[in-house]
């Protein structure tokens, strides 16, 4: 019986992320479109693809409408995509656990998310990633992702 316990744990495990990339699709050095704000696992994704060469922007507010807590209405903030945005990137997570224990020497913190990138040039999506995880095996996990999906040339 005690022989079951790892086995049905190393089970439970490996279905922790599922993933879609399209190799060799992402060009180099482009100009990538993500959402403000966000927790950590946002942040992480703009600040690596900014690390690779790729130009990070959260578009130009052009309205927003205030929430009045009295009456229950929703605030809304609407941007503009640049023109020249090539990639749109759609990431949608759940905030962080402190997790000392599991996540003891891979970053301390549990990670939940959605991520996605669209090509706007074409409309294909080139990556679709649902995954939890602790915070450095996932952020090992978009790097190799981002490796598969950036084209190894310039094109």
């Amino acid at each position: 019986m005690r022989i079951l316990y790892p086995i049905f744990a190393i089970i439970l495990l490996s279905g922790c992320n599922s993933a879609y990339v399209k190799p060799n699709s992402m060009e180099l050095n482009s100009t990538v479109y993500a959402d403000r704000g966000g927790y950590t696992m946002r942040r992480v994704i703009k600040e690596e693809l900014e690390r690779r060469g790729h130009h990070v922007v959260v578009g130009i507010a052009t309205a927003n409408e205030m929430t009045d807590d009295d009456t229950g209405d929703i605030d809304i903030d609407t941007y503009t995509v640049p023109s020249d945005a090539q990639y749109a990137i759609k990431i949608k997570e759940r905030q962080e656990r402190f997790a000392p224990i599991w996540c003891a020497l891979n970053g301390f913190w549990w990670w939940r998310f959605n991520v996605s990138i669209a090509d706007q040039r074409t409309g294909e999506e080139i990556m679709s990633w649902f995954g939890y995880g602790c915070a450095n095996s996932s952020v090992r996990k978009l790097n190799r992702l981002l490796d598969a999906i950036e084209a190894k040339t310039e094109q």
